[in-house]
């Protein structure tokens, strides 16, 4: 072998790493959540031109994945503590690189919402400033952290609403709300499968400081009064007959998520589960608000593929994205 055809490989193996670690760091199992949320949230408000749909998908997916790089950025000292595989603590992506990538989807995702309509940027501002705080101010500090993240989703709902009409309509309230506890709920259990790591790194969360059966029982609570929620948005959509069968079908994915997230029995592992289970309901949630503004066949067509994406991905990918020994048993294909 040539020292040309050596390096030649080397550098083929060195691109293929740095893409392989992008496409980690994205997640791609959890974009369709914030593209159906654009989706759901331009539908109430009446947008249906092919660049208002686009736009409203777009501007939230990028805006999530830079959320992605900016929190793997920040959080680089406690993974390097509780998950050493990801890209940025096993050394395949500089804390530089993710910086600027997070920077620049967030750039990107900024001129789609903005070009659409100005009135959005304060939104816009709230969500990057959420983004930013969770991982640097408000995750090691338990339930401001989880709440943040719910606020989240909120945001991408008015954003992809706003894209379409100047300010988001009122009947897209009370279905921000239901994604707000909803969200605030899914990212508690997250925390209860990271709880090992979060004290170890010095992280006050809610299942360390009160226990994993109060996470629970608070994520409970919270889960069941955001899809009431969602559910009572039906009151005011245009198919409320749509959303409230998709909500029902929520409903029993959520209850096994929740099952088996019980504490008797709860592991890290139980717990993933849990939130693999929630991340597709969440999917399920998302649609019905999709179907009481479009309608059940529209909704279908988006879920179903949605589902499939995201389930696939996350059996490939996500163990080895939490578990170091996952990751060094060659336990996922990403």
């Amino acid at each position: 072998m040539t020292a040309e055809v050596h390096a030649s490989q080397v550098a083929e193996q060195t691109v293929r790493e740095h893409a392989v670690a992008h496409w980690q760091t994205w997640r791609p199992y959890t974009t369709c959540y914030p593209a159906m949320l654009g989706l759901a949230g331009v539908l109430v408000a009446g947008g249906d031109r092919p660049g208002e749909v686009a736009a409203a998908v777009l501007a939230p997916v990028l805006g999530w994945i830079s959320g992605h790089y900016l929190g793997d950025h920040f959080d680089r000292h406690l993974d390097a503590i509780a998950k050493p595989q990801r890209p940025i603590p096993s050394g395949r992506m500089s804390p530089a690189v993710a910086l600027a990538a997070g920077i620049g989807c967030a750039v990107v995702s900024l001129v789609i919402a903005a070009g659409a309509n100005w009135r959005v940027l304060p939104f816009f501002a709230l969500a990057i400033g959420g983004i930013v705080s969770y991982s640097a101010v408000f995750k090691r500090l338990g339930f401001s952290g989880n709440l943040s993240r719910g606020v989240l989703s909120a945001l991408a709902l008015v954003i992809g609403a706003m894209v379409a009409v100047p300010w988001p309509p009122a009947a897209l309230v009370p279905v921000a709300v239901g994604f707000l506890l909803h969200d605030t709920a899914s990212n508690l259990i997250g925390t209860v499968r990271d709880v090992d790591g979060d004290r170890a790194g010095g992280y006050r969360s809610v299942p360390v400081r009160h226990g994993v059966p109060a996470a629970v029982r608070l994520a409970a609570a919270l889960w069941l009064a955001g899809t009431v929620a969602v559910g009572a948005g039906a009151l005011v959509a245009a198919r409320p007959g749509a959303q409230l069968a998709l909500v029902a079908a929520a409903v029993v994915l959520g209850g096994c998520a929740l099952w088996t997230a019980r504490p008797a029995s709860l592991t890290p592992r139980r717990a993933l589960r849990s939130h693999e289970t929630l991340v597709a309901e969440r999917l399920v949630l998302t649609a019905a608000v999709v179907a009481g503004a479009a309608g059940p066949v529209t909704a279908l067509l988006v879920l179903v593929p949605a589902l499939a994406f995201s389930l696939v991905l996350q059996g490939r990918m996500r163990s080895r994205h939490e578990f170091p020994d996952e990751a060094s048993n060659g336990g996922e294909r990403s």
